[in-house]
């Protein structure tokens, strides 16, 4: 493939190759019931020795449910299976969506980040393929992909991804672009109900964005330290980005 295609051409090329798919009647099945989706990608989890993962939004589980599906990653990692995952950078606006991730990262699910829009996938092997039948995350259903050329074209949509994608551990600490207008009104000396009113946002909204501040700069509530003040001295040292 051109190392010149942007992701934004790979999502598309991403598209077609769904649109290609239609009409392919015995190496591609199409399943609208999601609960089946997530059986047969649980089968094909048990066998795999490699999966590679597209995210575009994180992780729609809660509580129970996504302590079982971190708990399920680690094991599979224990047991040796390679894994890279490319998600896209809203995920990590999420302190909490981030701290797994990093978590994961850290035990061998390694992950890259893009700002480009990505296709939801899980390329178990050569093996198997599950692309979702539209490109809006966690919509229900999915085509389940074994004819060995559409695999071999998504793995390379992947590949060229993955290469261009930045470091989980790089992207971990950037700030979005409110933060940083918060953090730049912070470092004028602004209460968080003043910056509320510069930004014409809710004082709760700003609270919000303070904490996944504080949680990026990794700045944990101490008694001794004041975050709002490490927090501006990060921004004004140019290590807060």
């Amino acid at each position: 493939m051109d190392e010149s295609v942007s992701l934004a051409q790979l999502a598309h090329r991403l598209e077609e190759v769904v649109g290609e798919l239609r009409g392919i009647p015995v190496d591609v099945e199409r399943l609208e019931d999601s609960e089946l989706v997530r059986q047969q990608i649980a089968q094909a989890a048990r066998t795999a020795r490699e999966l590679r993962a597209m995210h575009p939004v994180g992780s729609p589980e809660k509580g129970r449910q996504e302590q079982q599906s971190r708990r399920s990653v680690l094991d599979a990692l224990q047991q040796g299976m390679q894994m890279r995952t490319i998600i896209h950078a809203s995920v990590l606006d999420d302190p909490r969506k981030a701290a797994r991730i990093r978590e994961l990262h850290a035990a061998g699910d390694l992950h890259r980040v893009v700002d480009e829009p990505v296709q939801q996938l899980l390329i178990f092997d050569r093996a198997v393929a599950f692309l979702r039948i539209t490109p809006v995350a966690y919509s229900p259903g999915a085509l389940v992909i074994r004819q060995q050329s559409l695999i071999a074209t998504l793995i390379d949509l992947f590949e060229q991804t993955w290469a261009k994608g930045r470091e989980v551990t790089e992207q971990a600490h950037r700030l979005t672009p409110r933060e940083r207008e918060v953090l730049a009104l912070i470092a004028e000396g602004r209460s968080n109900s003043a910056v509320a009113r510069s930004l014409s946002i809710t004082e709760a909204a700003v609270g919000k964005h303070v904490a996944s501040v504080f949680a990026k700069l990794e700045l944990p509530a101490t008694e001794d330290d004041n975050r709002r003040v490490l927090a501006v001295l990060a921004y004004l040292r140019g290590t807060a980005r």
